[in-house]
C-alpha cells in the first residue's frame, strides 16, 4: 500500500520542519515545500521525503507546484501550510505599509493560494483529503502586530471558509494556533536579550513555551482519519496563553498548590 502523500509549505525549518518529521514517523510520504533549498533538502533527507522549491508568494508558481507534485509523486492527500514571515512589534506610524504588505502577501495570500492549489485538486477528485493551516494566537487577540496578528485571525476565518466550500467534497479543512513555541528563531532571540522568557510564559497556564514538535502532534491529528469528523475549527496548542492572558486584571494566574512531600 502506497504511504499518503503530505506536502508541507515552510517544511524546511522551525514548525514546519517539526511537522515534515512528525507526519514522515506517522508513515506519511512529505514533500518539503519550501524557497530555503539546502535546508529544505537537509529536512527532506532527514525524514525520508523529497524537496520541492515553492514561493507561497507566487500563485501562478504554487499552482505550478502543485500540479508537478502531483505528478511526480501522486495525488496529495494532506497539506500543512506553514510558509510564513514575521513582524516586529511596532506602532501603527512605524510599521512601514512595505513591510505591511509582505506580510499579508505571505501569511495570509500565500495561505490561500497554498489551499487553492491543493484543495481544489482534492475536491475535483472527491476521494478526501486533509489541510491544516498554521495560524497564530495572535490572530485572536491584541498585540502589537498590525499586520502579522490580523493575517493570522484572516487564517482562521478563511479556515472555516474553505471547510464549508469543500466539505461536501470530503476535503477537510482546519488551523492550528501556536502560542510561543520554541522555534531555533525564538530561542535565538531569547538568547540574544532581545526576548524575555518570563514575559513568555506568564499568562500561559502551564507556565512554559510550546515545543514545535507539540504543535506538528496537532496537525498530524487533524490530518489524520481519527479527526475524521472535525472540519472548520482552529486548535489552540499554547500551554493555555489564550485561557490565562486575561487574568493579570486579577492579579495573574495562580501558584501550584503546595504539596506534602
Amino acid at each position: 500500500m502506497s504511504k499518503p502523500v503530505v506536502v508541507v509549505t515552510g517544511g524546511a525549518s522551525g514548525i514546519g520542519a517539526a511537522c515534515c518529521a512528525v507526519l514522515a514517523a506517522g508513515g506519511s510520504h512529505v514533500v518539503v515545500a519550501d524557497l530555503n533549498e539546502a535546508a529544505g533538502r537537509k529536512v527532506a533527507a532527514e525524514v525520508g521525503g523529497d524537496f520541492f522549491a515553492i514561493d507561497v508568494g507566487d500563485a501562478a508558481g504554487v499552482d505550478a507546484a502543485a500540479e508537478a507534485i502531483e505528478a511526480r509523486f501522486g495525488a496529495v492527500s494532506g497539506l500543512v501550510t506553514s510558509a510564513g514571515v514575521i513582524q516586529p512589534p511596532l506602532r501603527p506610524e512605524e510599521l512601514g505599509l512595505d513591510l505591511w504588505d509582505r506580510v499579508v502577501h505571505i501569511d495570509q495570500r500565500g495561505t490561500y493560494v497554498s489551499c487553492l492549489a491543493f484543495g481544489r485538486r482534492m475536491a475535483a477528485r472527491g476521494t478526501g483529503g486533509a489541510i491544516v493551516n498554521i495560524a497564530s494566537v495572535a490572530g485572536s487577540r491584541s498585540m502589537p502586530l498590525h499586520s502579522y496578528a490580523p493575517a493570522k485571525a484572516a487564517v482562521i476565518s478563511m479556515t472555516a471558509c474553505l471547510s464549508a466550500a469543500w466539505g461536501r467534497d470530503g476535503v477537510r479543512v482546519n488551523s492550528v494556533s501556536p502560542g510561543y513555541t520554541l522555534t531555533p528563531a525564538l530561542q535565538a532571540e531569547i538568547e540574544a536579550g532581545r526576548r524575555d522568557t518570563s514575559r513568555l510564559v506568564a499568562n500561559a497556564a502551564l507556565q512554559r513555551m510550546v515545543k514545535p514538535s507539540e504543535v506538528a502532534e496537532a496537525a498530524a491529528f487533524l490530518l489524520s482519519p481519527a479527526a475524521s469528523a472535525i472540519s472548520g475549527i482552529d486548535l489552540p496548542v499554547d500551554c493555555g496563553w489564550l485561557a490565562g492572558s486575561n487574568w493579570n486584571t486579577y492579579g495573574g494566574l495562580p501558584s501550584p498548590q503546595q504539596r506534602s512531600a
